[in-house]
């Protein structure tokens, strides 16, 4: 053995240790998985080459990282292990072999062989301990031997069981704590307004969640639980993974409804891939599928190699973080004047995608990563998520490299930037007359969600903006046929169909106008709940930001800058030629929530399709009957409304024990003829 080889085994312990560390005591990772797994595996063959050189405290004999000395140590009766991975048909055929091949030599019966497959969460891993059916600890996964004492912060997820009817005195149960994409895009969008550093990705901030000293804190962030085996049991035994699943399921732990069994691996293969393709579309990240041996009886046969169990593997799916060089920054102006700092990449394949720009959020965030053009930097993409800049890889920085700073003039328009003094962004000022917030205005304007004008996309907004067929949203208003059919490209029936659209967007109720008109940090739910609780635009024209502050979601900085936007001559003339163009500048009668309706003080979430009604329309039929729409189910809520393929808002009701109704229950609610103590069952969800 060479010296040469000694060293690199050491280096490559020290570099894979401190990733360790980053990734899960800090959950601030600095490379890629692909990046991490590369090291881990070129260590895994060296040792493998060179036993001499295996030493116990070596990254692969270890999982995950020590605890941290904030939070009281908790031993694991049952080490949580972690798992080998495969990536292709070929190692997975080789993996099943394997198993087959040392149950054969242990002289062990398998009988025919049975496979569980579940989606691999990428969140935390968790250790839920009961005694006498209550619960009484919550315990990370750490090294793999000795976890933290998380469970005042566990206790403030509302999905998690507090007592097991029917439980053995002891049993502990595993599960995977994580935080649904469409909150972790709400949450960093709140963050990187209030100037606080954006989570990399949901993983990262349902670890940095559970791991707030504060459990305030910790209730503040929606998390979720998905419970996917049992640790430890005293008072019975399962002869299957499948018995243990179904058994947690019975028992009020939420249980990904997906997990399924099979009695080929070409059954598992396909599994796989039926996973793969469902990936962009679920509401929580998963990167691979876990498949197990069924019989807990084999998997004390096969037992484990090293820190990885012989009864199971992880497919893995291809990452969704990737490194590449960041070629410049690059600096948007934004509907509102915002400079929004962005990475122009050297193209790289992320998560299925090819990728070449990403965002860097603002200028703080991108003060604090010290990201610099030619940084080597992990790129991060999670399904529909706009893909991010996580971090910078400074050791290979070349010399001399600076950091970004923002222009001092606008690139659209050439004013003169401003950085106001509570405000994370620097900003042009020139609201009238920047050409980049005109577009960005009319961008948001017309897209879905709020005008929804269906063919007058980003590259038509340029073209009518840059030929001064429009200058504002309001021109919109004033196109002709006439006009669209002298335009290349256009012709008679294209210019006639989006004519009719413009004329169709007349009608879009009141919410969504607010929404369009892209009000400083007003999304669509904060849109609606303004919208009710003022009911047009004069009353929120005329409120003091105090005034506003008392809004659902709505906080001193949004109501103030609400409240000054509104102000503005260039804002307020822009409503006036809306509203005279026929737009909803207030809730229709029949949309106001009446004070006596049959929902009134009731909190309704809609969750599914529902037949014969959208969305938009189910919400204005609870607000017509007095009832609240709200995004998220809570003890709170006082009815769900499922229709077809309703998700996990739909599980967390049921653990909650919140009524929830079908199309036909929905109508008897609106009739006033069902409420929550006296719901027939006939009317709840059939499943």
């Amino acid at each position: 053995m060479s010296e040469r080889v000694k060293k690199r085994v050491e280096q490559l312990r020290q570099e894979i240790d401190r990733h360790i560390h980053l990734y899960h005591s800090e959950d601030d990772p600095e490379i890629s998985d692909e990046e991490y797994d590369r090291l881990f595996a070129e260590l895994q063959r060296l040792e493998a080459e060179h036993p001499e050189l295996l030493a116990e405290d070596s990254p692969t004999r270890r999982v995950g990282a020590p605890p941290k000395e904030a939070f009281a140590p908790v031993e694991h009766a049952v080490p949580m292990l972690s798992l080998a991975s495969v990536r292709t048909a070929e190692e997975l055929l080789a993996w099943e072999k394997r198993v087959r091949g040392r149950l054969e030599k242990a002289d062990a019966d398998p009988g025919e062989i049975t496979w569980v497959t579940e989606p691999k969460i990428d969140g935390l891993a968790i250790s839920l301990t009961y005694e006498k059916g209550r619960f009484v600890r919550g315990a990370t996964r750490g090294d793999g031997r000795v976890g933290e004492d998380v469970t005042r912060n566990i206790e403030t997820i509302a999905e998690l069981p507090k007592r097991i009817e029917g439980a053995p005195p002891l049993i502990e149960v595993r599960g995977e704590v994580y935080l649904p994409i469409p909150d972790f895009v709400e949450l960093n969008r709140r963050r990187t307004e209030q100037g606080l550093p954006a989570f990399a990705n949901p993983r990262n901030s349902a670890a940095g969640s559970i791991r707030q000293i504060d459990p305030a804190a910790a209730a503040k962030r929606p998390l979720a639980i998905w419970s996917y085996g049992i640790g430890v049991t005293d008072g019975f035994e399962f002869g299957t993974h499948s018995e243990e699943v179904a058994w947690l399921a019975d028992h009020g732990f939420r249980t990904n409804p997906d997990t399924a069994t099979h009695s080929t691996i070409k059954e598992v293969l396909e599994r796989c891939q039926w996973w793969l393709d469902r990936r962009d579309e679920l509401e929580f990240e998963i990167d691979g599928v876990v498949i197990k041996v069924d019989r807990l009886g084999l998997w004390k046969e096969l037992g484990v190699a090293g820190r990885e169990p012989r009864w199971s593997v992880a497919w893995k799916f291809p990452p969704t973080t990737a490194t590449t060089r960041l070629k410049e920054v690059v600096w948007n102006v934004g509907r509102t004047g915002h400079m929004v700092p962005f990475a122009m990449l050297e193209p790289v394949r992320v998560g299925g995608v090819t990728v070449s720009t990403a965002t860097l959020h603002n200028e703080e965030d991108l003060e604090r990563k010290d990201v610099r053009a030619g940084d080597e930097v992990v790129v991060m993409r999670a399904g529909d998520v706009i893909p991010q800049v996580v971090s910078a890889l400074p050791q290979k920085r070349p010399e001399g490299s600076v950091r970004p700073r923002p222009p001092e003039k606008c690139p659209a328009c050439g004013t003169a930037i401003v950085k106001p003094e509570d405000s994370v962004f620097s900003i042009c000022p020139n609201r009238t007359g920047c050409p980049g917030q005109i577009f960005q205005h009319v961008k948001h304007f017309v897209s879905r969600g709020a005008m929804d004008i269906e063919g007058l996309g980003e590259k038509q907004a340029m073209r009518f903006l840059e030929i001064g067929l429009i200058e504002d949203v309001a021109d919109i208003y004033s196109l002709r046929a006439g006009q669209l059919e002298e335009l290349d490209r256009m012709g008679s029936t294209s210019s006639a169909n989006l004519i009719a659209e413009i004329d169709r967007s007349r009608d879009v109720p009141f919410p969504r106008v607010l929404f369009a008109l892209g009000l400083p940090g007003v999304g669509a739910v904060t849109a609606e709940a303004l919208a009710e609780e003022f009911g047009d635009i004069d009353a929120l024209h005329s409120a003091d930001p105090e005034r506003i502050e008392q809004t659902e979601g709505v906080g001193p900085i949004m109501a103030r800058q609400i409240n000054e936007s509104l102000a503005e001559d260039r804002t307020w003339r822009i409503v006036e030629r809306l509203r005279e163009a026929g737009l909803n500048m207030a809730l229709s009668e029949e949309d106001r929530r009446p004070e006596d309706g049959p929902l009134t003080g009731k909190t309704v979430v809609l969750t599914g399709s529902l037949p014969d009604l959208t969305r938009d329309e189910a919400a204005g039929m609870v607000r017509r009957a007095g009832g609240k729409v709200t995004g998220s189910v809570s003890k709170k809520t006082d009815f769900v409304i499922a229709g077809e393929s309703a998700g996990s808002k739909l599980e967390k009701a049921e653990k909650l024990g919140v009524t929830v109704l079908n199309r036909d229950g929905f109508d008897r609610l609106l009739a006033g003829r069902l409420d929550a103590e006296t719901a027939d069952p006939a009317w709840r969800l059939s499943r």
